[in-house]
């Protein structure tokens, strides 16, 4: 006697009635799954799906297009760039990419507030630039190489410490900061402009200048910008080292100072740590599409800490020098408070140069910044489109042209105060700066072991798989509790800055390390999972 199995076709027979056959069933029809309608389909279709990553496909797109593609044009945004997309083994243009960024005029005032404002001897000055520039480049350079090694940008690596909501919260301030460096970029570029001919040039023309070329090669990508900082550093050089031959006799002429006490240079360590501390919130972006297999990771690191430190030291060097000899020059103490560095310049040049050429070296050294502001204007845009996740698929050029709008007319205001500008906000983003590479670099080195394949790019944008950034900001902001009173800016001095000088930083970089470490632990344990 053989068993009866049911069927799709045949159901089982009820009990105490008879079996139903085929031709008696009633057919179920199927109910068809809703779809989504209206905004709920728009929002669906600017949301990226959960752990989507960026694939260079060219099929189905226009010609005029794909030719755009060919010719180097960047369609990528923040999406993390997979393993068989990073394919540039060009790793000498991420030492020029940052040598041209720095090799330009914007380190000359920076170095000019060590003798100019604080009164530190030019001597105490270069010491102390020295040192905390071969310190402070190290964690920048480092943080670079996750760039190369997961193919995520820099605040998305973020995301795997302060999660995806909390992130915003650095996120805001290295935005800032960086449309601050294009700020003062801008500022200084267009002061070189309008000293060729202050009659007739204002400094805001001048800006708006600069801030135009800029936007068009940042506008291009990644690729474009490797290319322009690949060879603009060369008249950059070129045009500095005139201007020292010709104005550095004058630079022997050192106002008097007495012997810097520690607080003045702690002060002035704040500052180059500020200088140089702040790229860890950008410096992944120009390295996620090299080949982690090619090169070794300690060239890579030298190519950026070289990239960092050999431009920047002599030029705020040389900003110190120039600003003790300010005072004892009268014409180029008048020059810098008409039109700033850029006529300093000016006076170096015209008296062994004459007008024509001094005026073309001149135009030289205000076009050496726009690799700095090509530079903050590229990683600019990448944090405005992490704003929200919808912005992951609008287009890059779209917050391009967003931040070129922002910084013209805040340049223009900021140029109207520009000392205070410039020592204002050196003064204070390195406080951020230092929580934000404590929580980065610890969280790569002691939970993740330095194992750059934990970063699984299929969480990247999913919020309940990532961490929830408890640890991350409660560690920065246990921090605070010394860095207010360790701080020391123009509108602020708190009680022990007033007797150790500026220490929020190390305050910001050291408290948040170490509380990071028992919080993280804390919600690792709690979640489970890293």
């Amino acid at each position: 006697m053989s068993s009866t199995i049911p069927t799709d076709l045949e159901a089982p027979p009820p009990k105490g009635g008879p079996r139903v056959s085929e031709s008696q069933e009633s057919p179920q029809p199927q109910q068809p799954q809703a779809k989504p309608s209206g905004w709920k389909k728009f929002l669906a279709s600017l949301t990226p799906e959960e752990g989507e990553v960026y694939r260079a496909e060219r099929a189905g797109k226009p010609k005029w297009y794909r030719r755009l593609l060919d010719a180097g044009f960047e369609e990528n945004g923040i999406k993390p760039v997979p393993i068989e997309e990073r394919t540039s083994t060009q790793y000498s243009n991420l030492f020029t990419v940052f040598f041209t960024c720095l090799c330009c005029l914007l380190p000359i005032p920076t170095g000019m507030l060590a003798t100019l404002n604080m009164g530190m001897s030019l001597r105490d000055a270069s010491l102390t630039i020295l040192f905390f520039a071969l310190l402070t480049c190290i964690p920048p350079a480092f943080m670079g190489l996750g760039g190369m090694e997961t193919g995520l940008r820099q605040l998305i690596q973020a995301r795997y410490s302060f999660g995806l909501y909390l992130v915003t919260i650095p996120l805001f301030f290295n935005a800032a900061t960086l449309t601050g460096f294009s700020l003062l970029s801008s500022i200084v570029g267009g002061q070189a402009l309008a000293a060729l001919d202050p009659d007739r040039i204002p400094v805001d023309v001048g800006i708006i200048v600069t801030c135009v070329i800029s936007f068009a090669v940042s506008l291009l990508g990644q690729r474009a910008v490797h290319v322009w900082e690949r060879w603009t550093w060369i008249p950059n050089l070129i045009a500095i080292v005139i201007a020292v031959g010709c104005g550095g006799k004058h630079l022997h002429l050192q106002t008097e100072a007495p012997p810097a006490t520690p607080a003045k240079v702690m002060t002035l360590g704040a500052l180059v740590a500020g200088y140089f501390i702040t790229f860890g919130g950008a410096v992944s972006d120009y390295s996620i599409y090299h080949n982690p297999k090619k090169a070794s990771r300690l060239r890579v690191f030298l190519n950026m800490y070289l990239g960092f430190l050999l431009p920047s030291v002599p030029l705020l060097i040389l900003g110190a020098a120039i600003g003790g000899a300010v005072p004892n020059q009268p014409a180029w103490h008048a020059a810098y408070q008409t039109t700033g560095i850029g006529g300093v310049m000016a006076e170096m040049l015209s008296p062994v140069l004459g007008f024509g050429f001094s005026r073309f070296v001149l135009l030289l050294l205000a076009l050496s910044i726009l690799g700095n502001v090509t530079v903050s204007m590229y990683s600019i845009a990448l944090n405005l489109q992490m704003l929200l996740p919808a912005f992951a698929r609008v287009p890059r050029v779209v917050f391009i042209l967003v931040a070129m709008a922002m910084m013209a007319p805040m340049a223009m205001l900021a140029a109207r105060e520009w000392e205070e500008s410039l020592a204002n906000f050196l003064a204070v983003i390195g406080y951020w700066a230092g929580c934000f590479d404590a929580v980065v670099i610890e969280e790569l080195v002691v939970f993740r072991r330095m194992d750059y394949g934990s970063y699984d790019h299929g969480i990247w944008n999913v919020g309940r798989k990532l961490p929830p950034g408890f640890a991350a900001v409660g560690a920065s902001l246990a921090s605070l509790g010394l860095v207010v009173p360790g701080m020391a800016a123009p509108w602020y001095t708190g009680p022990i800055a007033k007797v150790t000088g500026d220490i929020g930083f190390e305050m910001a970089f050291v408290v948040t390390a170490v509380m990071y470490l028992p919080l993280r632990w804390l919600e690792i344990r709690w979640r489970g999972s890293l």
